[in-house]
């Protein structure tokens, strides 16, 4: 099974909102979006529809941003593509309205794509939030590690601005 774009940004959103839950500072549409390389309007649909199934909370103006309504090791990767993803049809033959096999009811197929789906989410069933986020088992450092060339927290690159202009090392 593939995953819809709206899923992978959905977590990608959430994973960043558990990431930056120690920051002083919220998260917010812009930065992940800068962060991502995704549209900011298209990001803010995806974090209306976050904050509507009750997995964030969205504030406005000044000091505002994103925070999770739950703590990162409740909320489960399973349910969040369930609620995410918009068609679990993985042939047509699983559109009982729409199905014009010729083979239906006689292939197998579609018990083992249903058994092979079932498991796929059964496996998400079983991750967190907080899962996705662990460091890897051993890594060194526990702080996430944002890749080269993308944009750092606002926090983290405020302070690297202070620390060049100082003249000291990185």
């Amino acid at each position: 099974m593939r995953l819809t774009q709206w899923t992978d940004y959905s977590l990608r959103v959430l994973m960043y909102c558990a990431a930056s839950e120690q920051r002083e500072q919220r998260a917010t549409v812009g930065e992940i979006a800068e962060a991502h390389g995704i549209s900011r309007s298209h990001l803010t649909k995806i974090v209306m529809t976050l904050s509507g199934l009750g997995l964030l909370e969205t504030t406005r103006g000044r000091g505002g941003g994103l925070r999770l309504l739950q703590p990162a090791h409740t909320i489960v990767v399973g349910e969040v593509v369930r609620q995410t993803e918009s068609d679990f049809t993985l042939v047509e033959c699983f559109d009982a309205e729409h199905n014009s096999c010729r083979l239906d009811g006689h292939c197998r197929l579609k018990t083992a794509l249903r058994e092979a789906m079932d498991r796929y989410l059964e496996v998400l069933d079983s991750v967190t939030l907080a899962d996705l986020i662990a460091p890897a088992p051993g890594a060194r450092n526990q702080r996430v590690h944002f890749l080269p060339g993308l944009p750092r927290p606002p926090e983290l690159a405020a302070r690297r601005t202070r620390v060049s202009a100082g003249g000291e090392s990185r």
